[in-house]
């Protein structure tokens, strides 16, 4: 495969990722928080086994098999929850841009775990990146501080999940790049988070499955989504040009709040703009003081 191609693909991974926020806000209000997000997760493992093929677990390191399985599955439960009990299509794309926190989380995780003190550049750009979600949660309505206090005491469990997310995130592509050693375990990793929220749909009361054309519509993209967008990456970071598919991917907050407000026909003001800008600022400064640091 040429690089050119490789990198398209990649390209093509971002922008399918962009559209997860505001196509599993629209399952989970079809199908539930639980019964949709283990919909999802079952098409996309299908399209995974189809594509990427079931990983040979006798090769896989013992540490990141069990590791690695632990904090993928968990990441994958917080988002989808953190956007199935959201209360609104606002609060879903609010709650999405908190997720995107992760890449200066990474930065700064993997700077610390290898014994280095972060620079002054890094710290900035998580402060950037914060203040970036304050003015979207604050939604520029008066006092700053309480509007976002008060958007959060709204449905603290879906802000709570979407920032355990980002962490449980940063920490998985921090440890598993150290305990890999090469091996790919994405689709037994979706294989199992599908069954997990298979065992809370029907271990706990979730209201019926009622399958709809815009339910299934919206549940067959975002599984394609999924699955095909890891399928993608995969290729992409392996052949491609890493370098300009790791900068674009900093432009994921953006890309996916305009599609999630176009999908979910709910305008943004200026000020969610602001912020959203200010994440995928505060992300880009830390690389540069993470590339500083090396």
């Amino acid at each position: 495969m040429t690089s050119l191609r490789a990198t398209l693909l990649g390209v093509l991974a971002i922008l399918l990722w962009s559209t997860i926020v505001g196509l599993m806000r629209e399952v989970t209000f079809n199908f539930g928080p639980l019964g949709g997000s283990a919909l999802v997760y079952t098409g996309a493992s299908i399209l995974l086994v189809l594509t990427v093929g079931f990983p040979k677990l006798n090769t896989f390191p013992k540490t990141y098999l069990y590791i690695g399985t632990l904090l993928f599955v968990a990441y994958e439960i917080c988002l989808s929850l953190s956007l199935g009990f959201a209360t609104s299509d606002i609060q879903a794309i609010q709650v999405g841009l908190i997720n995107y926190l992760w890449p200066s989380m990474t930065l700064l995780l993997a700077v610390v775990l290898n014994g280095q003190r972060p620079r002054l550049l890094m710290l900035v750009g998580i402060a950037i990146s914060m203040f970036g979600i304050s003015q979207v949660l604050g939604q520029g309505q008066g006092n700053l501080w309480q509007s976002m206090l008060t958007n959060l005491s709204e449905n603290p469990l879906s802000f709570a999940l979407a920032l355990s997310g980002a962490i449980i995130w940063s920490l998985y592509c921090v440890l598993t790049k150290r305990i890999a050693n090469g091996c790919n375990g994405i689709t037994l990793y979706f294989i199992l988070t599908a069954l997990a929220l298979w065992c809370g749909f029907i271990l706990t009361p979730q209201p019926s499955l009622h399958f709809t054309t815009t339910g299934i519509g919206a549940l067959c993209l975002l599984a394609c989504a999924m699955g095909l967008g890891y399928a993608a990456w995969n290729t992409g970071i392996l052949h491609g040009n890493i370098k300009l598919l790791a900068t674009l991917s900093y432009f994921i907050p953006v890309i996916s709040s305009l599609f999630s407000s176009v999908w979910l026909s709910q305008p943004l003001n200026g000020m969610f703009w602001i912020g959203a800008l200010l994440v995928c600022g505060g992300s880009l400064v830390c690389w540069v003081g993470g590339t500083l640091t090396k």
